[in-house]
């Protein structure tokens, strides 16, 4: 059996997951690029392929097509934006993913961008090291009210980690978990309400059509001025130009992000000209307990549909 990996240090972060499919006698190809795979890499390489486990590569009709022994598609994480299941499920593949396991690594990603921005950190960092001595004023996070777009598994955990700092904790969505918000003390509200009322705004909604460019110039101006954003979901929920729009003239304080539209970033990207946003390379979830974890649980589906068993987490 042949495995194509296209998550980044496979075998540096992954070993259990790697052991668990060479002891099942699989082949496994690693992406040594230190990239998502262009569409024109996976065409070459899944012609021989049985299964893959993917990051962020755009898995297409195309893709499929050039795969003609292929049975299962794992995501190495949980969105599966990046996947045409349509074209997965016409061509007979097994799609599935790995919900709840990175909750804790993105949610202390959240947090920490969440302080970066409010706190002024990256700022205060560089002007201390060129020699300056900046004094400037905060706000304390008891002080702010902080929105939660989308109130799942990591939207829950970082109203968690956020109760000790004791801000009053507003939440939206579209299926709300009444007992969850009344364990965590989060007010649930419309979406428009959390946009007006939030001092900073963590957005982690799942990339489908009616939430794709949601945070607009049209949704922007309903904020408060001088609102905090965090994007540690997907980039597409965010209009970049929009954003950085808002940024120059001072509607959005500072924008924190871990997402892209496109990704790897490059210099076109209208967000790297402000000092007032802090940028991640889609590292949220590149912790080394989460990478573990979610190593074994991917092998398990993998070989699971290659041994004619129903996997977990089965999409399509």
């Amino acid at each position: 059996m042949k495995i194509l990996v296209t998550v980044t240090n496979y075998s540096k972060y992954c070993q259990a997951g790697k052991r668990i499919l060479q002891d099942a006698g699989c082949e496994i190809i690693e992406n040594t690029s230190g990239r998502p795979f262009t569409a024109e890499e996976l065409e070459e390489l899944v012609g021989d392929v049985d299964g893959a486990i993917a990051g962020a590569d755009v898995w297409s009709e195309q893709i499929f097509r050039a795969a003609p022994k292929m049975k299962v598609l794992v995501r190495f994480g949980v969105g599966v934006d990046n996947f045409d299941l349509e074209a997965a499920k016409r061509h007979g593949i097994a799609v599935c993913n790995c919900p709840g396991i990175n909750t804790t690594a993105v949610a202390e990603q959240a947090v920490a961008l969440i302080l970066g921005l409010t706190r002024q950190i990256v700022w205060l960092n560089k002007e201390t090291k060129e020699g300056k001595w900046p004094r400037i004023m905060m706000h304390e996070l008891k002080n702010c009210t902080v929105g939660i777009l989308g109130f799942g598994s990591i939207g829950r955990n970082i109203c968690e980690k956020l109760k000790v700092f004791s801000p009053v904790l507003i939440a939206y969505d579209k299926y709300v978990d009444e007992k969850e918000a009344e364990r965590l003390g989060v007010e649930m509200v419309s979406f428009e309400e959390v946009l007006k009322r939030s001092d900073v705004i963590s957005v982690n909604l799942p990339a489908v059509p009616e939430t794709i460019g949601i945070i607009n110039s049209q949704n922007i101006t309903k904020m408060k001025n001088g609102v905090y954003l965090v994007n540690t979901a997907r980039g597409s929920l965010v209009k970049e130009k929009d954003v950085a729009e808002a940024i120059r003239t001072g509607k959005i304080a500072g924008f924190a992000t871990d997402v892209y539209a496109r990704e790897p970033i490059t210099r076109e990207n209208p967000l790297l000209s402000s000092d007032r946003v802090i940028m991640t390379p889609h590292t949220s979830a590149e912790t080394y307990e989460n990478c573990e974890t979610t190593s074994c649980v991917t092998a398990k589906i993998v070989l699971d549909v290659l041994r004619g068993r129903e996997p977990e987490n089965r999409l399509v």
